[in-house]
C-alpha cells in the first residue's frame, strides 16, 4: 500500500492542469507578439523624442499624460516578457525555448533604453516643484509610483552610466542567471533506476521509507557536489557584480538596495532578523528535538528533517481534492475570494504537473494587469502540495485583486507579496485541521503545519544569514566552494539545532536555492509575510465583523500603499520591535499544544 501511495502517476493525482499562455500570445512565432514589439519600439522612439530633456518643464498635468504614455508601452513589454518567462519555466531544457526567451530579452532591452531617461528626469525634479504639480489630479493618481521611483534618488548615477548598466544586463547578470537555470534544469538525479528531475529527487526527501529519503539525498548531493565549482563560479561572479553596482551607488550594505524595492527600512528587517535568530532555540531546536524522540532517535539524519511522521499514512491528495479544499476554505472566509480563484481552475491559469526540463518550484506570475497571473507548480499529491496550491493562488487572488491599480502600481512590494499566500495558506490549514477528529491525524496535521512555519521563518531567514555572509565576505575576495560550504554548514547548525545530524554531503545543498541567484536578499521576505500573517490572523480570530472587507481592501491596494499604512486598520505596526515576536509566539505556540499532546 505504501508503494502504491508513493506513485505520483496521473491516475493517482488526477487530471492535472496545464497552463495556457494564448491569453498572452498563441505562440512564439504570433504575429501579434511580433506586433506589439514593433508598436512599443516605435512608440519609445517617439516617446523619448517628445519628452527628453523636458521632464522636469512639465506641467502636473502634462507630466500625468507623459506617465500614462510611459505606462502603456512599458505594459507592452511586461506583456511580452512575461509570455517569453513563462514559456522558459514550462521547459528550460528546450534550446528554442532558451533562445526565444534571450531574444525577447534582448529586444526589452533594447526598446527600454529609450525610456530609461524618464525616470532619471523625474529624479532630478526637485521636491518642492514636484509637490506643486501634484495638486493636479492627472498627476495626482500617479503619485504612489512617483514615491517609489524617487526612493532611489540618492542612488541614481549619470544618464550615461545608467544606459550602459540597463543594455549591459542581457550580457551580465542575465546571461549568468540564464546559466544557472538551465544548468539545474538539465541536471538528472540517478534514484532506483531511474534519471529524476531536481523537484522529483527533493520531493524523495519526504518520502515514507527512511532509506528513500536518505538514497535521494545521497543522489542530490552527488550531483550538485560535480557541480559545485561552476555554481560557485556563478555565485562568486554575480555577487562581485553587486558590490561593484553598490559602491557605484552609494550603498552601504548588499542588502540595502532590496530594502529599497521592499519600501521597508532597514532597521525593520534587522528587527525581523534578529528575532528570528534568537527564536532559534524555542522554535526549531525545540520542535526537532520533539521529532527525532517520535522516531526514537537522539538526532535526526539531515534527511529525515522533512520525513512524515512514522504514523503517517502518506495517502496520495488527488488534484480535484486539493481544489475542492482549497477553495472552500478561501470561500468559508469570503465568497469574493474563492469566487475569484475558482477562475483559475476554470480557465488553464494552471501548470501543474512535473515535466523533465520544467521549472522547480512554484510560483504565481503577475503578468499584466490587462490579463491575468498564471501559477506554476510541480504537484505530487502530498498535503505540502495541497499548502502550495493554496500559497500560489493566494498570489494569484492578490495580483487580480491589486490589477485595478494599473501596471506601474499593481505590483506589491515582496515584504507585502506574501501576505496573501501566506493567509491562503493558513485559511486552508485551520478547515483542514478541524476537519481532523483523530488525536493522531490532528497531531501529524499540526506538525505538518509547524514544519511549514519553520521552513518559511527559520528557514529562510537562515538563507538571509548565509546570503550576508557570502556577500559579506566576498568582498574581501574568492570564496572558493569548501569556503561557501563551510558558511553554509555554519548557519545550518545553528538555526536548525543540535537535533538535526549533518554529514559533508549536506555541503552542498546552498546550490540549488534560486533566490539566491535571480533576486539576492529576496528571502526575507517569506519570513516577514508568515510573521505578519500570524499577527493578522490573531486580529482575525478576534474580530467580530467587516475584517474580510479590509482585508480585501489591502489586497486591493496593491503598490500604492506601504507596511505601515496597509497594517494600520488592524492595529497592527512592523515597525514595532513586539510585532515580530507576537508572530513567532503563534509558532510557538503549536509547538507547545504538539508537546501537550505527548
Amino acid at each position: 500500500m505504501a508503494d502504491a501511495a508513493q506513485s505520483s502517476s496521473a491516475n493517482d493525482l488526477g487530471a492535472l492542469p496545464e497552463w495556457n499562455l494564448a491569453d498572452l500570445y498563441p505562440g512564439t512565432e504570433s504575429e501579434a507578439l511580433f506586433s506589439d514589439l514593433d508598436a512599443a519600439a516605435g512608440d519609445a522612439k517617439s516617446f523619448k523624442a517628445q519628452y527628453a530633456g523636458k521632464v522636469a518643464t512639465l506641467s502636473g498635468a502634462e507630466l500625468g499624460a507623459a506617465i500614462a504614455a510611459y505606462e502603456k508601452i512599458d505594459e507592452i513589454i511586461g506583456r511580452v516578457m512575461s509570455y517569453a518567462q513563462l514559456v522558459y519555466a514550462g521547459d528550460m531544457s528546450s534550446s528554442e525555448n532558451g533562445k526565444f526567451s534571450q531574444s525577447m530579452r534582448e529586444r526589452a532591452t533594447e526598446i527600454g533604453s529609450d525610456l530609461l531617461f524618464f525616470g532619471l528626469e523625474i529624479n532630478r525634479i526637485e521636491d518642492a516643484d514636484l509637490e506643486e504639480k501634484l495638486k493636479t489630479p492627472e498627476l495626482a493618481r500617479y503619485q504612489p509610483w512617483l514615491r517609489d521611483v524617487r526612493v532611489f534618488r540618492p542612488h541614481q548615477l549619470s544618464d550615461e552610466l545608467e544606459e550602459m548598466l540597463h543594455e549591459k544586463s542581457v550580457a551580465g547578470r542575465g546571461a549568468w542567471m540564464r546559466l544557472f537555470d538551465e544548468t539545474m534544469a538539465g541536471l538528472r538525479f540517478e534514484h532506483d533506476g531511474k534519471e529524476l528531475t531536481a523537484a522529483e529527487v527533493l520531493d524523495r526527501l519526504s518520502h515514507k521509507d527512511a532509506k528513500e529519503r536518505e538514497a535521494a539525498a545521497r543522489s542530490l548531493s552527488k550531483v550538485l557536489g560535480e557541480n559545485v565549482k561552476l555554481f560557485a563560479l556563478i555565485t562568486n561572479t554575480l555577487a562581485k557584480d553587486k558590490e561593484v553596482e553598490d559602491k557605484w551607488r552609494h550603498y552601504d550594505r548588499p542588502i540595502s538596495s532590496r530594502n529599497r524595492v521592499n519600501q521597508v527600512e532597514d532597521e525593520v528587517v534587522d528587527a525581523l532578523v534578529d528575532a528570528v535568530a534568537k527564536s532559534y532555540p524555542r522554535l526549531s531546536h525545540r520542535y526537532y528535538a520533539l521529532k527525532a524522540k517520535w522516531f526514537g532517535v537522539e538526532a535526526l539524519d539531515f534527511w529525515d528533517r522533512n520525513a512524515p511522521l512514522p504514523d503517517d499514512d502518506d495517502s496520495v491528495i488527488r488534484w480535484d481534492e486539493a481544489e475542492r479544499t482549497v477553495l472552500e476554505a478561501y470561500g468559508a472566509f469570503s465568497p469574493k475570494l474563492a469566487e475569484i480563484g475558482s477562475e483559475f481552475f476554470k480557465k488553464n491559469w494552471i501548470d501543474a504537473p512535473v515535466r523533465p526540463g520544467k521549472a522547480s518550484g512554484a510560483f504565481s506570475h503577475p503578468t499584466v494587469p490587462t490579463v491575468h497571473p498564471y501559477i506554476l507548480m510541480n504537484y505530487q499529491g502530498k498535503t505540502r502540495d495541497v499548502m502550495t496550491l493554496a500559497h500560489e493562488l493566494g498570489h494569484g487572488v492578490h495580483q487580480v485583486l491589486a490589477a485595478d491599480q494599473g501596471h506601474l502600481q499593481a505590483d506589491t512590494p515582496l515584504t507585502l507579496a506574501e501576505t496573501a499566500s501566506v493567509f491562503g495558506e493558513m485559511l486552508t490549514f485551520r478547515s483542514m485541521l478541524a476537519a481532523r477528529k483523530d488525536p493522531k491525524e490532528r497531531r501529524i496535521m499540526l506538525a505538518s503545519k509547524v514544519e511549514d512555519m519553520l521552513n518559511t521563518v527559520v528557514r529562510q531567514i537562515a538563507f538571509h544569514q548565509f546570503e550576508t555572509r557570502v556577500h559579506d565576505q566576498r568582498r574581501e575576495g574568492e570564496l572558493t566552494p569548501e569556503a561557501i560550504g563551510d558558511i553554509w554548514m555554519d548557519i545550518q547548525g545553528e538555526s536548525l539545532g543540535p537535533a538535526i545530524r549533518f554529514d559533508d554531503d549536506y555541503r552542498v545543498f546552498w546550490t540549488y536555492i534560486p533566490h539566491f541567484i535571480h533576486s539576492p536578499f529576496y528571502v526575507y521576505a517569506y519570513a516577514f509575510g508568515d510573521c505578519l500573517v500570524n499577527s493578522l490572523y490573531a486580529v482575525y480570530q478576534d474580530a467580530e465583523q467587516g475584517f474580510a472587507e479590509k482585508y480585501l481592501k489591502m489586497l486591493s491596494a496593491g503598490g500604492t500603499l506601504r507596511h505601515k499604512e496597509l497594517l494600520a486598520p488592524f492595529g497592527l505596526d512592523a515597525g514595532d520591535p513586539a510585532f515580530w515576536n507576537k508572530g513567532l509566539s503563534v509558532i510557538e505556540g503549536f509547538i507547545d499544544e504538539l508537546e501537550a499532546m505527548e
